[in-house]
């Protein structure tokens, strides 16, 4: 099994803006069911959600930043 993945990330004002999209292997995609954050682009985000898009036969994972600073 592959599949083209979308990471989503939702804006603070609730928009959603695409960080990455690439076509990921049966490996990824199971590796994905033991994970909750991930890495894109030196960032860390946590995954909120997926959603299936059997129309354009797409994965969209919804992702949250991490914020790493000390309060």
């Amino acid at each position: 099994m592959e599949a083209n993945v979308l990471i989503i990330e939702k804006l603070e004002n609730g928009e959603l803006k695409t960080i990455d999209e690439r076509h990921w292997n049966a490996t990824m995609l199971a590796m994905m069911e033991h994970a909750n954050f991930l890495y894109v682009g030196g960032k860390e985000y946590e995954m909120i959600e997926g959603r299936l898009d059997v129309e354009n036969q797409k994965l969209e994972v919804l992702v949250l930043p991490i914020n790493k600073a000390i309060e």
